[in-house]
Parts: C-alpha cells; sequence; structure tokens
C-alpha cells in the first residue's frame, strides 16, 4: 500500500528581493563538523556567535543560518563532532539578538518531528523575530537518528514530503487538519500564529533526484547541498516547478567555494579551492550565480580568529556584494 501524496501549500511564499543576489551565511560555533569547523571556535560561545550574527547584519546579508542535529552517533563523532547547538532554541535567541536579519534552519531535518510540533516552533520564533524566519527543511542522512526519533531511515523521503506539507498547513491555518499516514491530525487550535502571511517560507534542502522532485512540489525556495551554481540541477528544478506547480515563482538559492578577501596572515593557511584576491576576483567568481537566476548565494570566509571572520564579512558586504550587484 503506498502512502498518499499529501497537497503541496496552497500559496506560494517568496521573500528574495527581485533583480540582486542576496548572501547568506552559516554561523560558526553553533556546529562544529570538522569539515568546516575552524581551531578558534571550540572555546567560542554566545559573545561570539553574537558578534558573527550581528556582522553578517550589518553587512547586509540576508540571512544567518544555523544547522539541525539532535545527536551524532559515536560513528560519526569524529568527522561529525558532538557539538550542534539546538536549532530552534538558537533561533529564538538569534532573534532577540538581531534586529533585521533573516533567521534560517540549515537544515531542519523535518520527518524527525510532528509537522504541528514543527510549526508551533516556527511560529514561535517568527513572531518572536517579527516575520524573519526562513524554514529550511530536508531529509536528513544520520540513520541513527531515525532509529531513536522517526520513521525508519528508509522512508524517511515520503515522510519528508509529508512532513513539510503538514508544516505548511500548520503556519497556515490555526486548525489544520492532517490527512495522515504518519501524523493525522485534526480539531486542534495551534498557537501563536506567525507573524508573517499566510506564513513563513519554506526553502526544501537537496540536491538528489527526490530532494528535486520535493522542492517543485512543495517548496518556496531551494537550498542545494552541491556548491554551484550547477545549470544542469537548475535546469531539471525548473522542469519540474512547471510540472508541478506551473511553474511559481521559486527562490532559488547556491553556494559558492570559501572566499577571502585580500591577503591572509602568514598564519592563516587556506583551504584548498579558496577563492582569493581583490573584491572584483571575488565578484568576478560569484557573478556566473547570479546569471544562472540564484536569488541567494551561501558564502564562507575562512579565519583563525573572530575577529578576522567579522573583518571578512564586513569587507565582503562593503566591497563585494556592490560589485555582484552592479
Amino acid at each position: 500500500m503506498t502512502d498518499p501524496i499529501p497537497a503541496p501549500p496552497a500559496d506560494v511564499v517568496t521573500v528574495l528581493p527581485a533583480g540582486v543576489v542576496s548572501f547568506g551565511m552559516q554561523l560558526p560555533i553553533q556546529s562544529q563538523s570538522t569539515i568546516y569547523v575552524e581551531p578558534w571556535e571550540a572555546g567560542a560561545g554566545p559573545d561570539e556567535l553574537a558578534r558573527v550574527a550581528l556582522a553578517c547584519e550589518s553587512a547586509g546579508f540576508f540571512y544567518v543560518g544555523v544547522c539541525d542535529h539532535t545527536f551524532i552517533p559515536e560513528r560519526l563523532a569524529g568527522a561529525m563532532s558532538t557539538v550542534w547547538y539546538d536549532t530552534i532554541a538558537t533561533l529564538g535567541w538569534l532573534a532577540a539578538v538581531t534586529s533585521e536579519i533573516h533567521l534560517l534552519s540549515h537544515i531542519y531535518v523535518a520527518a524527525l518531528r510532528h509537522p504541528l510540533r514543527a510549526a508551533k516552533e516556527f511560529a514561535t520564533v517568527d513572531v518572536l523575530s517579527k516575520g524573519r524566519v526562513v524554514c529550511g527543511v530536508g531529509a536528513g542522512h544520520v540513520s541513527e537518528e531515525f532509529d531513536l526519533m522517526g520513521p525508519a531511515f528508509d522512508e524517511r523521503g515520503p515522510a519528508t514530503d509529508e512532513a513539510v506539507a503538514g508544516l505548511a498547513l500548520g503556519l497556515i491555518e490555526e486548525y489544520p487538519t492532517l490527512p495522515g499516514p504518519r501524523w493525522p491530525a485534526s480539531g486542534v487550535g495551534l498557537q501563536p500564529r506567525p507573524a508573517r502571511s499566510p506564513r513563513p517560507p519554506i526553502w526544501v534542502g537537496g540536491s538528489s533526484p527526490a530532494a528535486l522532485r520535493r522542492t517543485a512540489r512543495y517548496g518556496d525556495g531551494w537550498l542545494p547541498q552541491s556548491v554551484g551554481p550547477n545549470v544542469e540541477l537548475l535546469a531539471t528544478l525548473r522542469e519540474l516547478r512547471a510540472e508541478y506547480r506551473d511553474g511559481a515563482p521559486l527562490d532559488i538559492g547556491s553556494i559558492a567555494y570559501p572566499m577571502y578577501l585580500g591577503t591572509p596572515p602568514a598564519d592563516n593557511e587556506l583551504p584548498p579551492g579558496t577563492v582569493q584576491g581583490t573584491a572584483e576576483t571575488l565578484a568576478e567568481h560569484l557573478r556566473p550565480h547570479r546569471e544562472a537566476g540564484c536569488g541567494q548565494v551561501q558564502v564562507r570566509f575562512p579565519a583563525h580568529s573572530v575577529e578576522e571572520l567579522c573583518d571578512q564579512i564586513a569587507a565582503f558586504g562593503g566591497e563585494v556584494i556592490p560589485l555582484v550587484n552592479g
């Protein structure tokens, strides 16, 4: 017996400014995977986290992003570490620390929570931030989290579809009816209602064929996993969007290679693949994202201290963003 296909959200909620590329950054400290963590983050905490978030806000970034894992199994701890601040708690704290920048979950593993629980969490942060939440959701990849908390790992695809559709309904309606099969619900009230009307946007993460279909059917935006822009993936996504949603608008994202503006200090060895140089060099690297139709690009700056990172963010906002957007 196959699962019934949940209906997609009734409304498409796009939020990126038209005609320009917006920029965002996944915050350090909050997640410390060895893939990207810098040594200084091990001794950092709320003060440094707030400093980086406010630097992004001052530099004109569109969002700061917060990752999501409830726990890390021992088999993965060596690569991923076990430092992963709670996503919703951190976004709620950032709502008080900042005043303008959008707050993105990048990404929230939707199938591990009841959709009404997720709707309650995001609606609350949206109220506390006065309408600045972006719900970034995805399927997840750590099987042990599903063993303890959710549906079977090999069922996470359809479960994620149902969770995303249920999240959208819970954000739109005070008394949503969820058809199931995993989380049927009706006749229950859900407050507070989000500040943004009709609801906060839902950006779907992933670059697999299933993730592209999920984005096209249920998403307001796309958060790819791979560095881009990938023209072939974008073409497939647009074809699927035309099929599922008659070509409805979609906030398309991209990820850039790590960048460093200027010449790093002698002790700052840049990771392989880092784009380093003048403001024009970095802008030239980023222009293909705009030409491909990406409305937002996630950036990262290797740094050996919070001061160096904040200096890079400020310089990028002052010198590079204006060149990219002409």
